[in-house]
C-alpha cells in the first residue's frame, strides 16, 4: 500500500539527528576518554597457539608479581561463564576469564597485567611467557561432521555445539527434479569504530562497583555481573555506557575482560581499566558467519518450489558466547531460510561445531544473509536450469498479501506484506531509473545484473524467545517520562542507543502524542542507576519495543495530565482537546503541560489530594502478539566483472524495503545505506582467514578489506508501507536488513555476467583469484 503519513504530525518526518552534533564537534566521551584518577590500565597476555595444554606462566625478575592476575588468583573471585540454551540437543562449554590448564583459540585471554599506563602494561605482559604445550588443532567444521577430530572440551563427548533437524510437510514432496548446490560464506568481524573497553572503579559515597562500559545492554550486563562475580549483590553495581563507537552486535555478549577487569577492581579497591586495540579485536571479539549450505531444491517446470532441503554447518569457534551460544548462526539461518517464499515442504539440519577459532557472537543479521544467501542463489539457479528469468521463479513463490498474517513452515508468524509489489517495484525501477550505461568497448568487461528478497525478523516478543530455548526470554520495554516545571520532557529508556537515532525518534513519537517540541524532548540512556531495567538494543527491536515504552509513557503522562486539568478547569476530562502541549476545556479556556508539571510540584493547594505529586511516569510496553515484527525488501545490483583481473565493481545499488510506519525517513535511509556497505563487504572483501594449523592471518585492517566509499556507489532506496497490525503506530524493526541482501544479489550479479561462460558463484567473499581462476579454466 502506499504510504499515507497524514495521520501524523511529527511521526514520518526527515528531522536531522539530536546527537550527531557533539560528534560532529569532538565533544563526545567514550570509556578511553573517562578521567579516572589513580587508574591502573590493564593489558591482557594472550594465547599465541590455537590449541594447546597451559602448564605456566613464566616472569620477567622485574615484573612485581602483584600487577599479574591469572587463573589461580581470581579462582575464588569470578565464576566460569556458562552459555545456556534451553534444548536437549545444546552442548554447551564453560568459558574461563582467564585459561586455566588448556588453550582453544590464538587469542585466548591467559593473564591480566596491571601499570600505571597502558603502554607499560603491553610491555609487561609481552614479556610474560606462556609455557603451552602445543595440541592438534581442529579448524575445520565440515570435515569435523563428518571424520570427528580431537574433542575439544573435557565435559564434552565431541565437538558438536548442537545439532537439530526435522522434516516439516509431506515426505513425497521430496522426490522430482531436483538441483543441489553447495554455498559457502566467510568468517567475518563486526569492525566498529571503537573497540570494546570498560573502566570499573569503586564509588567511595555508595560502595558500589561502577562499571563504565562500551556495551549494547547495560541492564543485563549488570546482572551477568552479579551472577559470575562472587559476593557481589546486583544492587552493589551500577552500569553506566557513555558514548558508544559503533556495537553491531559484537557488544551485546558478556565477554571474560570485562569479568576480570571488575574482579580486579573489586579485590583491590582500586580504579582498572581496559581498551581494547584492533589485534585484540581481530583476535578475541565475536566472530561472525562462516556457513557450509548444502541446498536442494525439488521444483517443477513451472519454477514452483515444491520441497527444500538444507545442510547448515556453521564454525562457532572454541566456546559457545553469552547470550548468544555458538549455535546462534547455523539455528537463525535454517529458521528464516525460506524468506518471502510460500513453501511447505521443508527438511533441514543445522549444525553448529566447535573449533579452535575465536568464538562466534552476534553480528549485524545473525544468520540471515547465509540464510538469504543461499536461498536467493538457489532460486537463481532454478531459473538458469528451467531457462526462465530468475525474477519470474521468484514471483511464482512468494507468499500473496491475502495469506497474511502468515505462519512459515518453520513456525514464524509473518504480520504483514505485500511481497508481489516490492518485486515489481524493483524491476520497474532498473527498467525506467537504470538507463543503459556505455560499455567500455572492451570485451574483457562483462555486466550484469542481479536481485535478492529477504524477511527481516525483528522485535522479537516472549513467544519467539521462548520457542528458541533461551533462558532469557524478552519481551518488553519500559520508558521513564518526567516533565519538568520549565516544560521540557525527559524519557528514561532501558535500550541503547549507538548510531540507531533514538534521541531523535523517540522524541519525535514523544512529540507526537504529547505535542512538546522535539526540542525540548530529551532521552537519556545507558545507566542502571538511572533507568528502568530494559533489555538494551539487538535484535532490531528498539523502535519497536523501546518506542513502544515511550508511547506508553506519553500517553500515560498525558492522562495524568488530562486528570489534572479536568479538576482544574471544572469539566468532565473526556471533554478537553488536546491541543499542543497543552489541554483545552469547551470555553476555550486552557492549561499547557508546563502549567500542569509545575502545579503538580511547587503549587500543590491548587493539585487534587487524589493525584500523586509530580509529573513522572513509567510505562511499560509489551506487545500482544508476540512473535515479532516482519520488513522485508528487494535489492538489485548492477556489476561489472574484469575478466584479466577478476575483480568486481559495484556500479549501482536498489533497495526497495518495507518497514510499515516510518518514524525518521532520514534515519532510516541512513540504517538501510549502512547496511548495505557492510553487506557489499561481505561479498567482496571481508574474510577472517586462518592457516591450516589455527593461526589466524587477519589480524590487521591490512589483512582485513573493509569497503570505503570508493567501493560503495550510490543506492537508491525506494519506500514501501504496509504496517504492522501488532505494533505501535505500524512500525517495524529494520536495523540489519540492509545487509542481508547484497551477498546474493551481488552473486546472482556476477553469475549472471558470466553465466555465458558456464561460470559459478557460490561462495563470499568472491575473491578476484578464484573468479579469475574460473575464467582461466573456462577458457583452457
Amino acid at each position: 500500500m502506499a504510504r499515507d503519513d497524514s495521520t501524523f504530525r511529527v511521526i514520518g518526518q526527515p528531522l536531522e539527528r539530536v546527537e550527531d552534533e557533539r560528534h560532529l564537534r569532538g565533544r563526545a566521551c567514550f570509556v578511553a576518554d573517562i578521567p579516572a584518577v589513580r587508574c591502573h590500565e590493564v593489558a591482557f597476555v594472550r594465547s599465541p597457539v590455537p590449541h594447546g595444554r597451559l602448564t605456566g606462566l613464566t616472569l620477567p625478575p622485574q615484573l612485581d608479581a602483584s600487577r599479574v592476575w591469572d587463573a589461580k588468583r581470581i579462582a575464588n573471585l569470578v565464576r566460569p561463564i556458562e552459555a545456556r540454551l534451553l534444548r536437549k540437543e545444546f552442548n554447551g562449554a564453560p568459558l574461563p576469564p582467564l585459561a586455566v590448564d588448556r588453550v582453544r583459540f590464538a587469542g585466548e585471554a591467559i593473564a591480566a597485567v596491571a601499570a600505571p599506563t597502558r603502554a607499560e602494561a603491553e610491555d609487561a605482559a609481552e614479556e610474560i611467557f606462556a609455557d603451552i604445550e602445543p595440541l592438534p588443532a581442529v579448524m575445520n567444521a565440515w570435515n569435523e561432521v563428518e571424520n570427528p577430530g580431537p574433542v575439544l572440551h573435557d565435559n564434552l563427548q565431541s565437538n558438536i555445539v548442537m545439532r537439530f533437524g526435522r522434516t516439516i510437510g509431506d515426505e513425497a514432496a521430496f522426490a522430482g527434479r531436483s538441483l543441489t548446490r553447495r554455498f559457502s560464506m566467510a568468517r567475518v568481524l563486526a569492525s566498529p569504530l571503537e573497540g570494546r573497553g570498560c573502566l570499573c572503579r569503586i564509588d567511595p559515597a555508595s560502595g558500589e562497583l561502577v562499571v563504565h562500559i562500551s556495551h549494547q545492554r547495560p541492564h543485563l550486563l549488570r546482572s551477568f555481573l552479579a551472577e559470575h562475580l562472587v559476593g557481589i549483590a546486583e544492587s552493589d553495581i551500577r552500569v553506566v555506557v557513555p558514548d558508544v563507537g559503533g556495537g553491531f552486535g559484537a557488544k551485546s555478549n558478556f565477554y571474560p575482560e570485562e569479568l576480570v577487569v571488575a574482579a580486579m577492581t573489586l579485590a583491590t579497591g582500586e580504579a582498572h581499566r581496559w581498551t581494547e586495540d584492533r589485534y585484540e579485536h581481530f583476535v578475541a571479539a565475536n566472530h561472525s558467519r562462516e556457513h557450509d549450505h548444502e541446498i536442494t531444491a525439488w521444483f517443477g517446470d513451472d519454477g514452483r518450489i515444491h520441497a527444500l532441503h538444507a545442510k547448515v554447518v556453521v564454525d562457532s569457534g572454541a566456546y559457545s558466547s553469552r547470550t548468544s551460544t555458538g549455535a546462534i548462526e547455523a539455528n537463525m539461518a535454517t529458521n528464516v531460510m525460506l524468506g518471502p517464499y510460500d513453501i511447505r515442504n521443508y527438511r533441514f539440519e543445522a549444525i553448529s561445531v566447535y573449533t579452535n577459532k575465536t568464538p562466534v557472537g552476534p553480528f549485524r543479521g545473525v544468520g540471515r544473509p547465509a540464510g538469504c544467501f543461499a536461498m536467493e542463489r538457489i532460486v537463481d539457479e532454478i531459473a538458469h536450469e528451467l531457462g526462465m528469468a530468475p525474477m519470474d521463479v521468484r514471483a511464482a513463490n512468494l507468499i500473496a498479501p491475502e495469506q497474511f498474517p502468515y505462519t512459515t513452515a518453520t513456525g514464524l508468524y509473518y504480520d504483514s506484506g505485500n511481497y508481489a509489489q516490492a518485486l515489481r517495484a524493483a524491476q520497474d525501477h532498473v527498467r525506467t531509473e537504470w538507463k543503459p550505461r556505455p560499455s567500455a568497448g572492451d570485451a574483457r568487461f562483462v555486466r550484469g545484473i542481479g536481485y535478492a528478497t529477504y524477511v527481516e525478523q525483528a522485535a522479537h516478543g516472549s513467544v519467539e524467545w521462548h520457542r528458541r530455548g533461551s533462558t532469557l526470554v524478552y519481551g518488553h520495554e519500559a520508558a521513564r517520562a518526567t516533565m519538568a516545571p520549565d516544560g521540557t520532557l525527559t524519557f528514561d529508556v532501558g535500550t541503547l542507543n549507538h548510531g540507531q537515532g533514538h534521541f531523535t525518534t523517540y522524541a519525535q513519537i514523544a512529540s507526537e502524542l504529547t505535542g512538546v517540541p522535539v526540542a525540548s524532548v530529551r532521552v537519556r540512556q545507558g545507566d542502571t542507576g538511572r533507568s528502568p531495567y530494559g533489555m538494551g538494543t539487538v535484535a532490531s527491536r528498539s523502535i519497536v519495543m523501546g518506542g513502544g515504552a515511550v508511547a506508553a509513557a506519553s500517553r500515560m503522562l498525558v492522562a495524568k495530565a488530562r486528570e489534572i486539568a479536568a479538576s482544574i478547569l471544572e469539566c468532565p476530562a473526556a471533554d478537553l482537546v488536546q491541543q499542543g502541549p497543552a489541554l483545552a476545556a469547551p470555553d476555550g479556556r486552557t492549561l499547557s503541560l508546563q502549567e500542569i508539571a509545575r502545579l503538580s510540584l511547587v503549587e500543590l493547594h491548587r493539585l487534587p489530594k487524589h493525584v500523586p505529586p509530580g509529573m513522572s511516569v513509567e510505562g511499560l510496553y509489551r506487545p500482544e502478539v508476540e512473535t515479532g515484527t516482519f520488513s522485508y525488501g528487494v535489492h538489485a545490483a548492477e556489476v561489472e566483472v574484469d575478466t584479466d583481473t577478476g575483480v568486481v565493481r559495484v556500479l549501482r545499488y536498489l533497495v526497495v524495503e518495507d518497514c510499515g510506519t516510518v518514524v525518521n525517513p532520514l534515519v532510516l535511509d541512513g540504517q538501510i545505506r549502512g547496511g548495505v556497505a557492510q553487506g557489499i563487504g561481505q561479498a567482496l572483501y571481508e574474510e577472517l582467514r586462518y592457516t591450516e594449523d589455527g593461526q589466524p592471518v587477519s589480524v590487521t585492517f591490512g589483512d582485513y578489506a573493509l569497503p570505503s566509499a570508493v567501493e560503495i556507489p550510490r543506492i537508491d532506496i525506494v519506500h514501501q508501507c504496509t504496517p504492522s497490525p501488532f505494533s505501535e503506530f505500524g512500525m517495524k524493526g529494520m536495523g540489519e536488513g540492509g545487509c542481508v541482501a547484497p551477498p546474493a544479489a551481488i552473486a546472482n550479479a556476477v553469475r549472471i555476467a558470466l553465466k555465458d561462460r558456464g561460470i559459478h558463484v557460490n561462495a563470499t567473499p568472491i575473491r578476484p583469484d578464484d573468479l579469475l581462476a574460473k575464467l582461466m579454466e573456462a577458457t583452457s
